[in-house]
């Protein structure tokens, strides 16, 4: 489909997902998070898609929620009663929390490259990602807090379990920025890279690499490492062997096998 907020390509079994607003720091808009589960969900049917990386165009990632959406809330959920005004609110918030969640929920990996700022929305992006890397020059601040308002379409819920509670109160508390060093002594990203260049060098070959991977063992990997992530350890191990009792003899197990025994890359099916 033709994007008005994004640049969707697909390469090498590789989707980028660019945002695509530099103009306005990438701000996110109402098209925008129309724009991103319709992406989610097209990288997650498409077969020949087996890693994602979302970046930003320009000179920052994201600056996060654009104003103008928030200060067009007032008209949205507009009506004579109150309740049901605060009820429309609440759906809205509902409806901006699945946006983000479609990436979560996308079966391929998706891999955040951030420059520059990562801001408000932008921290609800990424958390939801399954991994994040930097550029030295990328900064990051749960901003939400220096316009009077509580985080809600997802860091507060994700950034603990990246972070650590302390972390994450210090952040949300705070909205200062954190520095692409600090980003990575506190393991909000995994990797920093000296340059954006570098950066979207690297991350595409982390991309390139998980593509070549098994993508029915890549799949079962994402669904069990999010599983756990809000269950117990006997949880997880009890869903692990269901999965693996359906998953496991697959032609991907088989193929992987004859590939080491002759000591080529295996190739797996889409």
């Amino acid at each position: 489909m033709t994007y008005t907020t994004l640049d969707v390509q697909l390469a090498d079994k590789v989707a980028t997902i660019t945002l695509n607003r530099p103009e306005r720091a990438n701000a996110m808009e109402q098209a925008m998070w129309d724009e991103i589960p319709l992406a989610m969900q097209w990288a997650d049917a498409t077969s020949e898609v087996r890693c994602v990386i979302i970046k930003g165009a320009g000179k920052h990632f994201t600056a996060g929620l654009d104003l103008g959406l928030l200060a067009g809330l007032a008209v949205q959920v507009a009506d004579d009663d109150e309740g049901r005004s605060h009820e429309k609110l609440r759906r809205l918030i509902l409806k901006m929390q699945e946006v983000l969640t479609s990436i979560e929920k996308c079966r391929k990996p998706v891999l955040a490259a951030v420059h520059g700022a990562c801001v408000g929305g932008g921290i609800d992006l990424i958390t939801a990602c399954d991994m994040r890397y930097c550029s030295a020059d990328a900064r990051f601040s749960v901003k939400e807090i220096d316009n009077g308002l509580t985080a809600d379409v997802g860091t507060l819920q994700r950034l603990p379990k990246l972070i650590g509670e302390g972390m994450a109160r210090e952040m949300a508390y705070t909205g200062r920025f954190v520095g692409a060093a600090e980003a990575k002594e506190i393991q909000l990203v995994n990797r920093v890279f000296e340059s954006v260049e570098a950066l979207h060098i690297g991350v595409l070959e982390l991309a390139l690499n998980i593509a070549s991977k098994s993508p029915l063992a890549i799949r079962g990997s994402k669904e069990m490492i999010t599983y756990t992530r809000d269950h117990s350890v006997a949880d997880g191990l009890n869903y692990v062997a269901t999965w693996n009792a359906a998953m496991l003899m697959s032609k991907d197990l088989f193929e992987a096998g004859r590939a080491t025994v002759e000591k080529r890359p295996a190739q797996f099916a889409d």
